[in-house]
Formats: C-alpha cells, sequence, structure tokens
C-alpha cells in the first residue's frame, strides 16, 4: 500500500503543472476576468450617467412574482453548475493527454529502464497512473472549480454592495451554491466510473503505440466508424450508425469530459432548456441514481477495466521506444 502511495504522490510532483497548476491558473484567470467585466460595465454606466444605486434589487425582488424569483434562483444555481463545468474541461483536457502519454512517454526517455530496476510491479504503476487520471486530477479540478463559483459569486456580491445594493442573502440564503456544490461533488464517482473506457483505451494506446501515440488514439476508434459509416454495417443488425459513434467512438475518446454521461447530446440539451430551472435540474440526485444503475455505465467501464489490464501486460513486455 506504500508503494502505491509513493507512486502516486510520485505522479502528482511529475504532473503538478497540468494537475494542480492548468485549474488553479484557469479559475484565477476567470475571475480576473469577471473583475475587468465589473471594472468595464462601472465605467460604461459612468459615461451613460447610469446609476446602479438607484434601483433597489431588495424591493425589486419583494415585489416580483414568485416565477420571477425563482427562475432568477436557478439562474443563479445553473450559473454554479457551468462555472464547475469549465474548470472541470480543463482538467478533462490535461487527464486525455496524461492518459495518452502515461506508459509512452517512460519508455520515449528510457526512463522505463530505471523504473523496472526497482521492485515496483506493472500492475501497481499501471493502477497508480489510473488513480492519478481519474481520482487525483479530477478531484483537484473539482475543487478549483467549487472556489472559482463561490469565489464569483463574492465578487459579485461586493461590486453590488459598493452601489449600496445587498444580495448576499440572495446568493447565498435563497439560492441553492452549497447545494449546487454537493450535486457537483455527487457526480465525480459517475465520472470516474465513465471515464474508464477513455482512459483505458488512451493508456493501451500508450503502451503498444511505438511513436505516434496521439494518431493511433483518434485514428483507430475515428476509422472504425468511418468504416461502419460507409459500409453500413450497423444495418445488418438493425441499429443506426449513430449509435456506434455515439457508444464505441463517443466512448474511448470523449468520456473523460465533464457531464458526458448526461449524453452526447450535452450541448443540445443545454441549448433546448427553456428556462434556468431546466438546465439545474440536469443535475439532480435522481439523475444520478439512474446513471448509477444503467447498463452504459457498468459495460464501459468493464471495457475501460479489460484496456487496462491488457495494457499493463503489454507494458511487462515493451521497454523499447
Amino acid at each position: 500500500m506504500k508503494t502505491l502511495q509513493w507512486l502516486i504522490r510520485r505522479e502528482f510532483w511529475e504532473n503538478k503543472g497540468g494537475f494542480f497548476w492548468a485549474p488553479v491558473i484557469a479559475g484565477a484567470v476567470f475571475l480576473v476576468i469577471n473583475v475587468l467585466g465589473l471594472i468595464a460595465a462601472q465605467a460604461a454606466a459612468g459615461r451613460a450617467n447610469v446609476q446602479v444605486g438607484l434601483i433597489k434589487l431588495d424591493s425589486l425582488l419583494k415585489a416580483a412574482p414568485p416565477e420571477a424569483k425563482s427562475a432568477m434562483v436557478a439562474g443563479i444555481d445553473a450559473t454554479m453548475l457551468i462555472v464547475v463545468g469549465l474548470l472541470t474541461f480543463v482538467t478533462a483536457i490535461v487527464v486525455f493527454f496524461y492518459s495518452l502519454g502515461a506508459l509512452y512517454d517512460d519508455r520515449r526517455d528510457r526512463s522505463v529502464l530505471f523504473w523496472k530496476s526497482l521492485p515496483l510491479s506493472d500492475r501497481d504503476t499501471v493502477i497508480s497512473k489510473v488513480i492519478s487520471a481519474l481520482l487525483i486530477a479530477p478531484g483537484i479540478g473539482m475543487l478549483a472549480g467549487m472556489a472559482t463559483a463561490l469565489g464569483m459569486l463574492f465578487i459579485m456580491a461586493i461590486a453590488l454592495a459598493f452601489h449600496g445594493q445587498n444580495v448576499f442573502g440572495l446568493f447565498f440564503l435563497e439560492s441553492h451554491p452549497f447545494k449546487m456544490l454537493f450535486l457537483a461533488a455527487l457526480t465525480l464517482p459517475i465520472s470516474m466510473l465513465w471515464a474508464l473506457p477513455t482512459v483505458g483505451w488512451l493508456m493501451l494506446c500508450s503502451a503498444w503505440a511505438r511513436s505516434k501515440p496521439f494518431l493511433w488514439a483518434v485514428a483507430v476508434p475515428v476509422g472504425m466508424g468511418i468504416m461502419v459509416s460507409w459500409f453500413d454495417l450497423m444495418k445488418s443488425i438493425q441499429m443506426p450508425d449513430a449509435w456506434f459513434w455515439k457508444h464505441v467512438v463517443g466512448r474511448m475518446l470523449a468520456s473523460v469530459f465533464p457531464a458526458n454521461w448526461l449524453g452526447i447530446n450535452l450541448g443540445e440539451q443545454l441549448e433546448n432548456a427553456n428556462s434556468p430551472q431546466e438546465v439545474s435540474e440536469l443535475f439532480n440526485i435522481s439523475t444520478v441514481l439512474n446513471i448509477l444503475s444503467s447498463a452504459e455505465l457498468w459495460i464501459g467501464a468493464a471495457a475501460g477495466i479489460a484496456m487496462l489490464v491488457l495494457a499493463t501486460r503489454i507494458r511487462r513486455n515493451r521497454d523499447d521506444s
């Protein structure tokens, strides 16, 4: 167990720039952009002689109908989830390329010979890389996203407070920022299981490819998808070609990206949402439980584990670069 812990620490320190600093810097840049946007808005309001303090939001909210107030609260909740999603998307890109180079880079620079000279099993080495890709990096990205989302609310509330507007109650009591953060954290185990096919496939390519693992990782599933569509192979089993692209190609290449388990058409679902309530309702406990009970999740996880076992066997027998 201690050996595995040290291997995980090694992965973190060797990839600290991507695992830690990438989401932290992305969150800081997002907050700076928010501050600059508020400054620009203040300057534009000054040039237009618009006084923000003249419109009292407290009175406006009290006089607003329940539907309007509910929509505003849901909009704040949805914004929290979107901000967390932006930061986890940055981490997903890091995880994609980390998995792709996890077993290839140490063969390329011949450091695999050094690590094989130590009493470290290939199994523990691969497990440490899988834990880093599925838990360590996404966990840090999730925390960075949560901090960024809360920071955004504080910045907005403080900026409005300078104009005599008290929205702290609206932001932190009437809306549900901590509930949204809890729901976001609740998706982390699902995201880990859902990402297994992509991580498994990328690490398999990383262990097998003698060069250009990215080309192999992308070209093989995309090539299979083109062949299936070209020859209408799925029609022989009375299934549309889109099924292959979604459940095979999509799972092999895109499962690490946030909320991908909601469906390959997540963008379309967000675009067709008619209200902030519908956006926030995409993420709830019932959705999480439904995904956990779906066969697609567990079949994909089993396929990912199988590819990781194969990657471990290939690494055990391949030292060349």
